[in-house]
């Protein structure tokens, strides 16, 4: 338990000082010159940093089901903090996030994620949530691809939470696919109301995509249900072995 403890915290310090040092040179550059690519690339340095110092591995299975000519909705179930970092390095070179409104109240991590194009939501204020779906919905026509946790928050077992709809919202919007993503193991290294993390492999399944091409609105409700069964189906499968 100590030698975890002492091993987070260094993680925590690490990234934090790493955070601190590259954004705001990186977040000048986007200003100057209206690029973000190259905050990408230090995003997924800072990622592979903590998991190389927490000792988190992960693995990947499905690949192929990755769009590459368009923009796509990623839609993953959500049992840790470790999820959005780790599906974020590994899924897609720029992945876009929808991201809780709370991060707003970290200045520098919070304008680094707006220069990127990530989107706050917040989630206690309906209005303020539909902007914020139909922004993404702009932004996935203009390019980029998302990835969303329907179920809102962490699930305690392993059992899918009840899906919202924002994030199916703004796909049938766009008109993009609907990926769906199963991702196991982020449990074992970070619990629900812990801070301690621990070395652990996460397995990532990704499925073929949902298409939402003429889906109305109205029919939201179905791509739900299928998004739904076909993550139950990865997480089924058990963990990506080599």
């Amino acid at each position: 338990m100590i030698i975890a403890a002492v091993r987070s915290l260094a993680t925590y310090v690490a990234v934090s000082l790493y955070v601190l040092i590259v954004a705001p040179p990186g977040m000048l550059i986007a200003a100057l010159f209206g690029a973000k690519r190259h905050l990408y690339v230090l995003g997924h340095l800072g990622v592979r940093l903590g998991c190389v110092l927490s000792g988190i591995r992960y693995r990947v299975a499905g690949a192929e089901h990755v769009p590459r000519d368009r923009a796509a909705v990623y839609c993953a179930n959500h049992q840790s903090n470790v999820d959005p970092p780790v599906l974020f390095d590994a899924v897609h070179p720029m992945m876009h996030i929808l991201y809780k409104a709370e991060i707003e109240k970290i200045p520098v991590l919070a304008r680094a994620f707006r220069y990127g194009g990530f989107i706050p939501v917040d989630r206690r204020n309906k209005e303020a949530a539909m902007r914020s779906i139909e922004a993404g919905a702009q932004s996935i026509r203009a390019g980029n691809s998302f990835l969303i946790f329907p179920e809102g928050t962490r699930s305690r077992t392993a059992e899918l939470l009840p899906f919202k709809k924002g994030g199916f919202i703004m796909a049938i919007k766009a008109q993009a696919p609907v990926v769906p993503v199963a991702v196991q193991g982020g449990r074992d290294s970070m619990r629900r109301g812990s801070w301690i993390i621990r070395p652990a492999t996460v397995s990532i399944r990704i499925g073929a995509p949902i298409e939402t091409a003429g889906v109305r609105l109205d029919e939201r409700n179905a791509i739900i249900e299928k998004t739904r069964e076909r993550i139950t189906a990865l997480l089924a499968q058990g963990p990506v072995v080599d």
